[in-house]
């Protein structure tokens, strides 16, 4: 993957097969999207943010309401590399129960850990102790695109004329989806915006990497 330019402006993408030419390119490649920016030569500062969930076996009705706790607001917001674990208990409508969630920055490492899925269910326990007996029958991980600042990178990079960005939602992105489609196409397309796009600029300090202290991220 690569840029094709012309004249200073980003005129396509190059992949193993072939070039793709386009009159704007949008960078929408997740927890990838910092990869993928810095491949077309534009890099941003987002980086992969692991979680987990756990999923018991279907339950007679036990969690009628998503339950967080107040640990959640913190982890979302923390900036540290270590793991951050909040309870998040949902029902889904198979009857299964999802517990969650866990957030820690160890690059693509996609490795399922017995501590992080044990201090999960500890302490989604403490918000039902009645699930005490109930089997796991699977847990899953992924990666969310995590920005330093918390904010999106919505818009138009003035660095390369051509490339714009929607990323950098962590894990809100498909709640955030048609929003950010929205705002994108009435920056595209010159409308006045819905909303002040200034806060998801592509070329603030925080997604240029001003200040990033860590260079690389390991396993934890």
């Amino acid at each position: 993957l690569g840029a094709r330019a012309a004249g200073g402006r980003l005129t396509g993408v190059r992949t193993s097969g072939g070039v793709l030419p386009a009159d704007l390119v949008v960078n929408a490649a997740g927890p990838w999207s910092g990869e993928t920016a810095a491949r077309l030569g534009a890099p941003v500062d987002v980086r992969p943010r692991r979680g987990e969930v756990l999923v018991t076996t279907p339950l007679p009705p036990t969690v009628f309401h998503k339950v967080y706790d107040a640990d959640y607001v913190g982890a979302v917001g923390s900036g540290a590399q270590d793991l951050q674990t909040s309870a998040v208990v949902e029902s889904t409508r198979a009857g299964t129960v999802l517990l969650g969630s866990a957030r820690r920055r160890v690059g693509f490492d996609d490795r399922i850990r017995p501590h992080v899925l044990a201090e999960i269910a500890r302490k989604a326990l403490r918000l039902y102790p009645s699930l005490a007996d109930a089997q796991v029958m699977r847990a899953y991980g992924g990666f969310r695109p995590y920005v330093p600042d918390h904010l999106p990178v919505i818009g138009p990079d003035p660095r390369l004329p051509g490339l714009w960005h929607a990323t950098g939602h962590e894990g809100a992105g498909i709640g955030l989806s048609v929003g950010t489609a929205l705002l994108l196409r009435e920056l595209v397309t010159g409308s006045a915006p819905s909303l002040d796009p200034e806060p998801f600029r592509a070329d603030r300090s925080a997604v240029l990497g001003a200040g990033r202290s860590d260079t690389s991220e390991g396993a934890a």
